[in-house]
């Protein structure tokens, strides 16, 4: 347990779930922030950080499947003690959660057993994250439920196991949905369009993936000042002698 006196609580590190399709960049987020990163990929993605110079890569594959769980933690339990390492990234959890799932199945008689366990590792493992007061990064696949209802929201979640993805993503200041459009990709935090979404930093419901990390500065549109009503024209002189005589006839 942390504890903070009234007025001294320290804000940790933010912590980032982004989900989304295949190809839409989720890899390639972590190049946003600025710091030395370790990065914990478990879809062999790490390509995509062929380029980069301040992050340490940790690839797991299929050979480190049947100890998954024991490893993921001893290496985050390192990489949070390190003050070499600003950012934690655990790039695609879909996968993790298969394998941790794969490592769990059978264990127990009752099969909703085995789902508690999972949601349990991965809850423990969020709160870890959160613990750790250093920014996170978690990235995952998506599935695409179809239309929903006739607006069609709600269309999209992570591709996790419904419990496990709440219980891993509660702590997490952001969870949005990465998509490409017209060329472009967007992240949507909005959760009134149905999917998964929440943002605690700021107002932003709707981004460009490239703001995720550092908003854009707004910009102001300049709006066209209202035009003064023009002064009236001064009276002509006929006019202020007329104006006079009818005010002598008044008082006459």
């Amino acid at each position: 347990m942390i504890e903070f006196q009234p007025g001294k609580i320290i804000p940790s590190g933010n912590m980032y779930f982004i989900y989304g399709d295949g190809g839409t960049g989720k890899t390639s987020l972590s190049k946003l922030f600025k710091g030395n990163k370790v990065s914990f990929i478990f879809d062999g993605s790490y390509n995509a950080l062929a380029d980069t110079t301040d992050t340490f890569v940790f690839a797991f594959d299929d050979s480190d499947a049947p100890n998954i769980q024991s490893q993921v933690d001893y290496y985050v339990d390192s990489a949070i003690s390190s003050p070499n390492f600003d950012i934690i990234i655990l790039d695609n959890v879909t996968a993790l959660q298969n394998w941790v799932l794969d490592n769990i199945d059978g264990r127990s008689k009752d099969g909703r057993q085995n789902y508690q366990k999972l949601q349990s590792w991965f809850r423990n493992l969020g709160m870890k994250l959160r613990k750790s007061r250093k920014t996170v990064l978690v990235t995952a696949h998506q599935i695409d439920n179809g239309a929903s209802g006739l607006d069609g929201k709600g269309r999209f979640e992570a591709d996790m196991n419904q419990k496990t993805f709440n219980a891993l993503s509660a702590p997490f200041d952001i969870v949005g949905r990465i998509y490409k459009q017209d060329g472009q990709r967007f992240i949507d935090f909005d959760p009134e369009q149905g999917n998964h979404g929440k943002n605690r930093i700021d107002e932003r419901t709707l981004i460009k993936a490239n703001e995720l990390v550092e908003p854009a500065e707004k910009k102001e549109i300049p709006t066209e000042k209202p035009q003064k009503a023009p002064k009236k024209a001064d009276k002509t002189f006929d006019e202020q002698v007329a104006e006079v005589a009818n005010e002598l006839g008044k008082r006459a």
